[in-house]
């Protein structure tokens, strides 16, 4: 998919993998290599960002050809497990503003639905990072692009930024928004009978946060 941004498959990045995939892993391993993985994945998404040409001069007094980003940037979290992501970003980008939503499926009609939002301020004259890891059907993440889509932002300054995705989530965000570009660590073979992410990590927001004994999901 054109707007798909798979991180290098490298031996590393799979060795990260084995560790937060593992449904016996602890919590401070969990959390350790999540927070590694997480920070190739914001150096990504801002790549996606627009550049502008910034020259500097060097301590030995040569000029270096350098880039500087030519936008605003914010994010926003998709709740709860979308928070894992903010103290990285943090690290990144200090002073950096970070907007919530709120959307969980309903029991009855299995669609998503919106409890909360609350969004930066003036945040349609920027890019925004929507920071949501797991993106298994793509409902939940269609329906916050939605909520930046009617805030004012533009698709096309939309950056995705999932942990692992189904590619039947990725479908189904390219078919309902094809401007969004997406930045993701793995491409998982499909989903299961249940909607679960195969081979998947298991619940990450609970792995993450330490309210699950078991990542086997």
């Amino acid at each position: 998919m054109r707007n798909v941004h798979l991180l290098p498959q490298t031996r590393q990045l799979r060795a990260l993998h084995t560790v937060v995939r593992d449904r016996h892993a602890g919590l401070d391993a969990f959390v350790l290599h999540s927070r590694r993985i997480i920070r190739l994945l914001l150096e990504a998404g801002l790549d996606q960002l627009p550049f502008t040409e910034h020259d500097v001069t060097t301590p030995v007094g040569a000029t270096y050809r350098g880039l500087r980003h030519a936008t605003d940037v914010c994010a926003v979290a998709v709740v709860r497990a979308g928070e894992s992501m903010e103290a990285e970003l943090r690290d990144i980008l200090p002073g950096v503003r970070i907007g919530k939503i709120l959307i969980q499926r309903d029991k009855q009609t299995k669609l998503p639905h919106l409890y909360y939002s609350h969004l930066p301020p003036g945040i349609a004259d920027g890019h925004v990072l929507l920071l949501e890891p797991m993106l298994a059907t793509g409902g939940s993440a269609n329906a916050a692009i939605d909520v930046l889509l009617k805030a004012g932002v533009r698709e096309e300054r939309i950056v995705l930024v999932d942990f692992i995705a189904a590619p039947e989530g990725l479908a189904a965000v390219a078919e309902a928004h094809p401007h969004v570009k997406i930045v993701v660590s793995s491409v998982e073979e499909r989903l299961n009978e249940h909607a679960f992410m195969v081979p998947g990590i298991g619940d990450f927001g609970d792995r993450y946060f330490g309210t699950t004994d078991s990542g086997a999901r």
